[in-house]
């Protein structure tokens, strides 16, 4: 159940205001009954209240007495604060990522000949995803029959994302698809891709029939394998992901000339 104190304010703050709530105007000796704040804290507590906006006091009565804040407001300006305090976290967290990426860059080995594999719909995402975050130079990605890649879901929007985020970095990227993968497809999910990437002069999509599997070419360096799940071709069963620039020579030796013979792929 919610409380104040998921808003940032103390256990004492809480009682403080919601006994104020139901008895105001308060002296402090008053409140500190109804709350059971102790007395040695509640001038304290009260004085928060305050800098919170969340009570106001009649200076001019002896003893100084006390009123809450209507709920409304004082909810809204806690939210604000919370908001606030989140925001500056968050400039805090992107500048320590910053700061360690030009730390941790140079200590990332690129181990020739390494090769590691993931079952499942999620860990396929997630590794996929991962791979492309790390391209700088070229991605090749072929998509020869159905595959959630290029599926309206969540995972085909993390994959057009992932692909956008690459020619930020200043890398081409070059889509073939097979024409199986294409009668598939909703107009939605293509107007999609000519949307959000189709637009940028780094990036390409063509179609032909000489495509089969699913795979993607990073940088010249790495190959991530999509396995299809035998009794649901359209759901990943597992992802492969090799390290090899000799493997990954072979396959780019084999999609350069389809590549040449494929044709603009349009949405029209």
């Amino acid at each position: 159940m919610a409380s104040l104190r998921d808003l940032g304010l103390s256990e004492y703050e809480a009682r403080a205001y919601r006994a104020l709530l139901d008895d105001s105007p308060s002296t402090a000796k008053e409140l500190s009954g109804s709350s059971d704040v102790p007395m040695g804290r509640v001038y304290d507590v009260l004085k928060d209240l305050e800098r919170r906006g969340l009570a106001r006091s009649q200076a001019a009565s002896r003893p100084k007495k006390y009123v809450a804040v209507e709920p409304e407001a004082a909810l809204d300006r806690l939210l604000d604060a919370k908001r606030e305090e989140l925001r500056e976290q968050e400039a805090q967290y992107e500048e320590a990522v910053d700061e360690l990426e030009g730390d941790l860059d140079a200590g990332v080995p690129t181990e020739e000949g390494f090769w590691t594999a993931v079952v499942g719909r999620e860990e396929s995402a997630d590794l996929l995803l991962e791979r492309l975050d790390t391209a700088t130079e070229r991605v090749i990605t072929v998509a020869g029959g159905p595959t959630p890649q290029f599926d309206v879901g969540e995972y085909g929007d993390e994959v057009t994302a992932a692909l956008g985020r690459a020619l930020e970095r200043g890398a081409e990227v070059s889509v073939l698809l097979g024409p199986d993968l294409i009668e598939t497809l909703p107009n939605t999910a293509l107007k999609r891709y000519e949307k959000e990437l189709a637009g940028h002069p780094a990036f390409e999509v063509r179609t032909t029939e000489r495509v089969s599997g699913s795979f993607h070419l990073i940088d010249g360096v790495e190959a991530c394998i999509e396995v299809p799940n035998p009794l649901a071709p359209r759901e990943p069963f597992a992802m492969l992901d090799l390290k090899d620039r000799e493997f990954t020579a072979d396959v780019r030796e084999t999609f350069d000339p389809r590549w040449e013979d494929a044709e603009p792929l349009t949405t029209d």
